[in-house]
Order: structure tokens, then C-alpha cells, then sequence
């Protein structure tokens, strides 16, 4: 059993910078792939960033690559998602993600555990 707590979120003008951090609970974080996803008001929730097990591979959506970077800390049993050159169109309930493969997260075809979801939001 994996519980994830996600924190970092807010308010921030569009230019500026965030970190989500994915606070991992259990032992066997360090076996999983992880990921973040987002969901805007009104849409389906997508896929952002995800990391392999060992930050071996990293996958991007387009959408933020080149201005999202995600990472992991095993030793902390924490994943980070470092946001630069916030957009407007990039404010959305932000959720960490856990999965046996890093397949599955950029897929979505299987995802064993789901955080909270932290907001963020970017004002124009």
C-alpha cells in the first residue's frame, strides 16, 4: 500500500515558478514509476511528466516539456515537479501518481495509487 500527499501548489503569475512535491508513504516507493497528472475545471484530467523507478527515463507531454521538469528522491520517498514559465493555460488541480511501469503512467492504463491533488493556479 502506497499513500501519496502532494503539497507546493498556489497562486503564481504567469512567468513564474512552482515545485509540487509527492510525499510518499510505504516501502515500496522506490519500485514504482511515478507521475504527475492535471485536471483543469471542465476537462479530463491528463497527463504532465513521469519518471521511472530508478530516474532512469523521464516522458513529457508536450505541452510542458522544456518547461516542466519532474524528478525523484528514493532516499525521501518523494517525487518533484518543477514547473518554470507558468502559463495561464497550466492552472489545474495537479495529482501524483503511482504505477508498476513507466508505461503506465504516460498511458494512463494503469495507475495503482492517486494523491489528493494540489492546486495551482496562474493568473495572467
Amino acid at each position: 500500500q502506497v499513500q501519496l500527499v502532494e503539497s507546493g501548489g498556489g497562486l503564481v503569475q504567469a512567468g513564474g515558478s512552482l515545485i509540487l512535491s509527492c510525499a510518499a508513504s510505504g516501502r515500496t516507493f522506490s519500485t514504482y514509476a511515478m507521475g504527475w497528472f492535471r485536471q483543469a475545471p471542465g476537462k479530463k484530467r491528463e497527463f504532465v511528466a513521469a519518471i521511472s523507478f530508478n530516474s532512469g527515463n523521464t516522458y513529457y507531454a508536450n505541452s510542458v516539456k522544456g518547461r516542466f521538469a519532474i524528478s525523484r528522491d528514493n532516499a525521501k520517498n518523494t517525487v518533484y515537479l518543477q514547473m518554470n514559465s507558468l502559463k495561464p493555460e497550466d492552472t489545474a488541480v495537479y495529482y501524483c501518481a503511482a504505477a508498476p511501469r513507466l508505461t503506465d503512467i504516460y498511458t494512463a492504463t494503469r495507475i495503482d495509487y492517486w494523491g489528493q491533488g494540489t492546486q495551482v493556479t496562474v493568473s495572467s
